[in-house]
């Protein structure tokens, strides 16, 4: 083996470490910018709801869709909110399960 080869054989050695160390080096830049840009922070925009910004509020009425229960009048379809959860779905007074908001009819403001 002459010098010249083993220069070579040196030089894409240390290429290929540079490499590497420079894809590591982006992968730490990449998983330490998730933990601070999105720390508590989900893809789910219903997640993120301040509790100000929720569409809906423990004894608080709300009435589903008229296509969810048909034949009945509103007053039959209006129920109060119990508890709201952190996914954005509700509970209800004497009524079971968990519900969207999607099932509802969008609030009136009164004003």
């Amino acid at each position: 083996m002459s010098e010249d080869e083993g220069k070579r054989r040196g030089g894409r050695w240390l290429a290929a470490l540079a490499g590497l160390a420079g894809l590591a080096a982006g992968a730490a830049l990449i998983v330490r910018g998730r933990g601070t840009a999105q720390q508590g922070k989900s893809i789910y925009p219903e997640y993120n709801r301040r509790g100000a910004d929720r569409w809906a509020r423990p004894g608080m009425g709300i009435t589903f869709r008229a296509e969810l229960m048909p034949g009945r009048s509103r007053s039959e379809r209006t129920f109060r909110v119990a508890e709201i959860l952190p996914s954005g779905r509700v509970t209800l007074e004497d009524f079971n399960g968990e519900h969207a908001e999607s099932e509802f009819e969008p609030a009136k403001l009164e004003g």
